[in-house]
């Protein structure tokens, strides 16, 4: 990276935090224990109604972590208290939206409970809990494709 491309980013790059949430369903006898992963995506209300999961810009004075926690509560109704961090994973994802680079800072957790209530906010329209290849269908763009299969991994290597 150069210098100039730095203080280009950070002048006028938005900044985005959220969390890839998953939850465990009970595994039939015969399956593979990741088989029973699936992950939560947003629809949005806006745009293409493209899916994602939740995420949202960083307010003065959050750190990243907290943002994300934020918007997972806000999008999703569903408080910090609910999920369980999973330690040793964190992604930084890098696009341009409107011409302006945008950084958008994952990191994964996982439901404490699997029958806990999603509530969302007027910014979605719908939410689904997705297999992995479905994931990927929804998740239109390339690399939110691999981010979910490098958390998949990283999951399945934990096993």
């Amino acid at each position: 990276m150069s210098s100039s491309w730095c203080s280009w980013q950070r002048g006028m790059a938005v900044r985005a935090c959220g969390l890839i949430i998953f939850r465990r369903l009970q595994p039939a006898p015969s399956s593979k224990v990741t088989d029973s992963i699936e992950y939560l995506l947003l629809q949005t209300s806006y745009g293409s109604h493209h899916w994602t999961p939740p995420k949202g810009h960083v307010d003065p004075g959050e750190d990243d972590l907290q943002t994300a926690f934020r918007e997972t509560q806000e999008e999703a109704g569903l408080q910090a208290s609910q999920l369980t961090l999973i330690e040793g994973y964190r992604k930084e994802l890098h696009y341009p939206v409107h011409g302006k680079p945008k950084t958008v800072v994952y990191w994964l957790a996982e439901m404490k409970d699997c029958n806990t209530e999603i509530k969302l906010s007027e910014e979605h329209q719908a939410f689904q809990w997705l297999k992995l290849e479905d994931a990927c269908k929804f998740a239109e763009y390339e690399d939110m494709q691999a981010m979910l299969k490098e958390v998949h991994q990283f999951l399945c290597s934990r096993e």
